[in-house]
């Protein structure tokens, strides 16, 4: 199972007010495994970037003004991203960005909100009550996060990915078949073997109790000779 972890950075909090991506960051999954395989762009948001924004991720408008526009990178992104689903904490808001990007665009499809597996909600469906920040839930699972002195698209990302993988039940949460599907195709597959074998008897032969025998003889103090 392909699953893709995904963070932005924009220029503000309201995409339906004329904010826009600046920073894409995806972690790719296997079967919650972190591949290796990543995607990370800087976007030219064609406009200045507030400096409230700019405070967040520190991505000034002198570092944005050469980098490729959406249109440019749009194509390389939804590839990346294909139809799997998308682990993303707070995932309404980074969909409302990328569907603001991807709507002013010909031929590219809406990201239905469907596909999303909301870390947020996750968070705050096994600890009610706490704070479900990435920062917070790095400290709860011990996560080193030293690293996020300002927000970045693929750092967090790579934060979100060892974050999912703890909610889900950690990196070992597999092992356990109980009440599972593997678990119930597994004893299936094992009812339908039929009752098992009695097992063999199995006794030793006169060469192999003279070769014993003779092993047991080179050894001082052997323990073999102390018991009747």
């Amino acid at each position: 199972m392909r699953e893709i972890v995904l963070d932005t950075e924009t220029t503000g909090f309201k995409a339906n007010e004329g904010d826009r991506l600046v920073e894409i960051g995806c972690i790719e999954l296997v079967n919650h495994i972190p591949t290796g395989q990543h995607y990370h762009v800087y976007i030219n948001p064609e406009r200045s970037m507030p400096e409230d924004a700019f405070k967040v991720h520190g991505l000034s408008d002198e570092f944005l003004k050469d980098k490729p526009l959406f249109s440019a990178v749009a194509a390389e992104f939804c590839a990346f991203i294909g139809e799997d689903p998308l682990v993303i904490h707070n995932a309404a808001f980074d969909l409302s960005f990328l569907n603001a990007e991807l709507a002013r665009l010909n031929g590219f499809p809406h990201i239905a909100m469907e596909r999303a597996i909301d870390t947020v909600r996750l968070a705050r469906q096994k600890f009610p009550g706490a704070q479900v920040s990435l920062d917070a839930l790095c400290k709860r699972f011990s996560i080193d996060n030293s690293a996020r002195i300002k927000h970045g698209a693929l750092l967090d990302a790579e934060l979100l990915a060892e974050v999912y993988l703890e909610l889900i039940g950690g990196r070992q949460q597999g092992l356990g078949l109980a009440g599972s599907e593997a678990g119930e195709s597994l004893m299936a597959t094992l009812q339908q073997r039929g009752p098992a074998r009695p097992p063999r008897p199995h006794a030793a032969s006169a060469e192999e109790l003279a070769a014993h025998a003779a092993f047991v003889g080179k050894l001082k103090d052997a323990i073999w000779l102390k018991v009747e």
